[in-house]
């Protein structure tokens, strides 16, 4: 009863969230009231049902301000409505309490319901939850909100059951070969049919020809009675002759046979493909969950940081479509989220008589986007407020002396540091800001589903952070190209059209200012996918060139392509952690003949395409850039200790310097983590479960990949004949515990041939 009851309650909290924010917006209303009160009477009644007295006191106190409303005895303000959002907080945080197994908070926040405060405290705290209240709710007019009947399944079933489909797919695919050689096959039998049939009527007419000669030499003129061809002893001759006519007739007809059944294959697997994409498509809408069921938690965000900053905000979402994202995308992304609408908050929405000196609302804005481009779906956050303070992160850039040039960064490359580990403006620090964590891991989460996560700003107007997420999909049209003698698919939604280019106009173009194409009266910038893709540009064919027409959300471009290989519908598989964080890398599928083929995300693709200079005749500015950013790529450490205190301890001292830092519990964890990033330093323990420090090194100096990396053994462990051992397996520095703070920084820009910071 206990798992139903709040099953139920977070889906009427949520439409009571809903009805409240509308209710703001139009306060005028009864019906909404009316709706408030009978989700407010349904938790009442169904938490006092359950023994959640402390719910339901909150609930009916709630319910009570809303009657004084609906009976007119009490005016319809922002205060009221303030109360009642608050109430319904609290109300979310009892409920997730419950869901916890831990004690309720025992009174709405800010004390909003004074007058009510001893009823809500009488209330018991946390009841039995196990036991059931024979007391009954009261009968009084209810209406449950209108539910849909569901199953309840485990998530990994349903990945499972997606994942079988796309495997039936790919079976299918190599069905298809399978029958189209088979048919190619009976086609050849057939022609050979034909053949032979021709080759033995010409045997035929040889055959009787030399019968009549030889007859003729022997007995002179054949008697008219009887032709020599009736005589007995050429009977045998015959007699063969007619078996092979009436083999190659059994021939025909079994061709015909054969190519019926194929023709009938081949409708059956049409047949089948159509049922396993509605199978795929029905069990990825299982796992999809609208964007629009966030909103209510978003919301408390929002008002809850509001309320500790004695600042004022509102929420305003806009989706565009059904809003639809994969649940374990929607998941991954709610933290980040919520951390970018706090930040908001915090940093950007100024306090109310900031705003009114600046001419600004009162109540500051914070807007939600939703939007599909092409393969993906694009979230943007932006706000009214002061904007990021550039001065301030530019001055910090160069403290963690993250610039290379900082008199010319650009707004752009300054809005990018705060996603840096371990960056902060913040002068102090506060439960919402300050500790220099929050940006870098929305980043991070962002990049580990395929995303990217990009900041602009507007001095004094506000800042923008555009998140761009991959579209969960199963089954796509895709269109076969070939470049650099490889196979590639790219996704039908992201192509406009094919057109055809002659190799001089696009010789011309290319050394033209403004190189591009006309297309249904666009125009779109010439590009080469070789280049994209970091192969070496192969020489223009003589004749025409294949150009694909692509966009992607704002971006256009027309994209020079080796071969067009037709256009299919191909099953997206997952191609791990390795090669999706690669640029303009979706997935990866299985072709007929078995072969896998990558995927490209076209919008990633283009985006990079402009920002680097990726285009025709620009290769040697983009080689020279490629160089410079090696130079300012943040410095990756692992560290690798059995100790969760030392790995954080390292961590966070690390991360303070401006270096990035990846961490495993023991030398096996270590070596996993290493398939999907090479570190440029390891910092590591020697005693450690399952595999030690001594065999890490061992591994690691063995490993082609891994033999350049330098390593720092930091151990207890102070002895020579250790530290000889350490350095006889190709150890590079050797720290004992415990050791300075100033010891191990040292060491470790010496190890990776930089300046120490300062600070």
């Amino acid at each position: 009863m206990l798992e139903a009851f709040l099953e139920e309650a977070e889906e009427v909290l949520e439409h009571a969230d809903e009805s409240l924010q509308q209710w703001r917006e139009a306060p005028e209303d009864k019906a909404l009231v009316t709706s408030l009160q009978r989700d407010l009477h349904t938790i009442k009644g169904s938490s006092r049902m359950v023994g959640l007295d402390a719910i339901g006191s909150v609930a009916h106190v709630m319910e009570e301000l809303l009657e004084g409303i609906a009976a007119g005895l009490h005016r319809t303000t922002a205060e009221r409505i303030d109360a009642l959002e608050a109430g319904c907080d609290h109300l979310h945080a009892m409920v997730e309490a419950v869901q916890k197994r831990e004690p309720m908070p025992e009174r709405p926040s800010g004390g909003l319901f004074p007058e009510a405060e001893e009823e809500i405290e009488e209330a018991e705290i946390l009841p039995e939850l196990a036991e059931e209240e024979e007391a009954a709710p009261e009968q009084a007019e209810e209406a449950q909100v209108a539910r849909t009947e569901t199953l309840r399944v485990p998530a990994n079933l349903v990945d499972d059951l997606v994942n079988f489909a796309g495997e039936i797919s790919i079976f299918r695919s190599r069905l298809e070969e399978q029958v189209n050689v088979f048919r190619s096959n009976v086609a050849e039998v057939d022609e050979t049919v034909i053949r032979l049939r021709d080759q033995l009527r010409k045997l035929e007419i040889e055959t009787e020809a030399q019968i009549l000669a030889r007859y003729e030499r022997e007995h002179g003129p054949a008697d008219e009675a009887f032709d020599p061809l009736e005589l007995d002893r050429y009977s045998t001759i015959q007699q063969l002759s007619r078996a092979l006519g009436e083999s190659v007739n059994d021939l025909t007809s079994l061709t015909s046979i054969l190519d019926d059944a194929t023709r009938q294959s081949e409708t059956l697997l049409m047949q089948q493909s159509r049922v396993n994409t509605e199978l795929q498509e029905g069990l990825m809408q299982a796992r999809m969950v609208a964007f629009n069921t966030l909103l209510p938690r978003f919301r408390r965000v929002v008002r809850n940081a509001a309320r500790e900053l004695d600042k004022q905000a509102r929420l305003v979402v806009d989706i565009e479509g059904d809003g639809q994202l994969d649940r374990s995308v929607l998941d991954r992304i709610t933290a980040p989220l919520e951390h970018l609408l706090r930040n908001s908050v915090s940093h950007g929405i100024e306090s109310p008589e900031q705003r009114r000196e600046a001419g600004k609302p009162e109540t500051g804005s914070i807007h939600i986007d939703v939007s599909r481009e092409a393969t993906e779906l694009v979230l943007r956050v932006r706000d009214d407020g002061a904007g990021l303070n550039l001065v301030a992160i530019r001055k910090r850039g160069v403290e963690q002396k993250l610039l290379a040039d900082p008199d010319n960064a650009s707004d752009r490359d300054l809005a990018q540091l705060i996603f840096r580990p371990g960056f902060s403006t913040a002068k102090q620090v506060s439960e919402l800001a300050g500790r220099g964590i929050g940006m870098d891991v929305v980043a991070n989460e962002v990049r580990q589903i395929g995303g990217s996560v990009r900041a602009d700003t507007d001095t004094g107007k506000g800042a923008l952070f555009t998140i761009r997420i991959p579209l969960s999909l199963t089954v796509m049209q895709a269109i076969m190209v070939r470049v650099a003698d490889r196979q590639f698919a790219i996704p039908l939604q992201a192509v406009r059209g094919v057109t055809r280019m002659l190799s001089s106009e696009w010789e011309h173009q290319i050394h033209s200012s403004d190189p591009h194409q006309e297309y249904a009266g666009d125009q779109y910038p010439l590009i080469e996918l070789e280049t994209q893709l970091g192969f070496d540009v192969e020489e223009l064919p003589e004749g025409t060139l294949s150009l694909l027409m692509i966009e992607a959300g704002e971006h256009r471009a027309a994209l020079r392509v080796s071969e067009l290989q037709g256009h299919r519908e191909i099953v997206i598989k997952p191609v791990g952690p390795q090669i999706s964080s690669i640029t303009g890398i979706l997935g990866g599928t299985i072709t007929g003949d078995g072969q896998v083929v990558p995927i490209l995300d076209m919008g990633p693709l283009i985006r990079r395409a402009f920002e680097k200079n990726l285009l025709p005749g620009h290769e040697a500015e983009y080689e020279r850039a490629e160089r410079a950013e090696e130079i300012k790529r943040t410095p990756l450490v692992m560290v690798v200790d059995d100790s969760i205190t030392m790995r954080r301890v390292t961590a966070r001292v690390l991360e303070h310097r401006g270096l990035e830092v990846m961490t495993a519990r023991d030398g096996l964890d270590a070596v996993e983590a290493m398939f999907e990033r090479v570190p440029d330093l390891i910092l590591l323990d020697i005693e450690m479960p399952r595999m030690d420090g001594y065999e890490l090194a061992t591994h690691v100096r063995n490993d082609p990949r891994l033999k350049h990396v330098p390593m720092v053994m930091i151990t207890s462990r102070s002895g020579e004949k250790h530290r000889q051992h350490a350095k006889d397996l190709g150890v590079n520095g050797y720290l004992t515990k415990p050791y300075q703070e100033a010891d191990l920084i040292e060491e470790v820009f010496d190890q990776l041939r930089m300046p120490v910071p300062q600070g």
